[in-house]
């Protein structure tokens, strides 16, 4: 087994929530909590990435803006390092103690888990609390089909709602392995549906609004019961491949609502 010199203060070693985006809540006044987990390396005894969590902000403050109502509270989770790193698993270990840390902090409100690449992994991975409700991954980063490893877990999932989104032409995480990931889920939980961002890269930056609104659609209307929009109702519904190959059009969230 390979061994590891840990970079950092100890405390850079451990997981955080920090501050919650876009202000603070006290716990009487949260409805709901949103885990946003950032984007990582497969392999890494580096500390987590700052530009990582960074890029989770913006979408952070705009769920926070459109959950204001409901008490919304959004926490961006400070991973210990920002490597995956084989069996050991430790951002989805770090997703999982986030997602207690946030019980513990606001108490019996639902959680969802919102990660991006590596993060949305980890999501999958940490969805089985029984806190959680809505597990959101952005194009995750899988792994390719091993038949000498154990296939990625989908039994956490059932009872939860799962939407992944994937962008077309990303070059870093591989669409295919995504949809095949849904496959399995979408068999083991019906609750599960899949959108394919057309044209769009690993960071989704072409379609950034439309992922945002289709982030807070999804998110909402899972942890507080607004009508989703059509496009989710129809992926949900679906069978596969065709709830699996959802397109996000263009303009989600103007007008897409039924």
């Amino acid at each position: 087994m390979a061994h590891y010199a840990l970079v950092g203060p100890p405390e850079a070693r451990r997981p955080r929530l920090g501050r919650p985006v876009g202000g603070s809540r006290t716990s009487a006044a949260v409805g709901g909590v949103v885990l946003l987990l950032p984007d990582g390396e497969p392999v890494s005894r580096r500390r987590a990435s700052a530009r990582a969590h960074a890029a989770m902000l913006p979408l952070g403050r705009g769920l926070v803006r459109a959950g204001r109502a409901e008490g919304l509270v959004a926490h961006v989770v400070r991973y210990r390092g920002r490597g995956w790193n084989g069996a050991g698993a430790e951002l989805a270990a770090d997703a999982s103690w986030a997602v207690a840390e946030a019980v513990r902090r606001y108490g019996d409100v639902p959680v969802a888990l919102v990660g991006h690449g590596l993060g949305g992994r980890a999501a999958l991975h940490a969805g089985g609390h029984e806190a959680v409700g809505a597990v959101l991954a952005l194009a995750p980063w899988l792994p390719e089909d091993d038949v000498a490893a154990e296939p990625e877990p989908v039994r956490q999932l059932v009872g939860r709602r799962v939407l992944l989104a994937h962008g077309t032409n990303d070059a870093v995480t591989d669409p295919e392995l995504s949809f095949r990931f849904a496959e399995r889920a979408k068999k083991a939980n019906r609750d599960t549906c899949r959108f394919e961002v057309h044209s769009d890269g690993h960071a989704l930056r072409q379609y950034a609004a439309e992922v945002r609104n289709l982030a807070a659609d999804f998110v909402l209307g899972t942890l507080f019961a607004r009508p989703f929009a059509r496009p989710v109702t129809d992926a949900m519904a679906a069978p596969p491949p065709l709830g699996l190959r959802m397109p996000l059009a263009a303009g989600f969230g103007s007008s897409a609502r039924r």
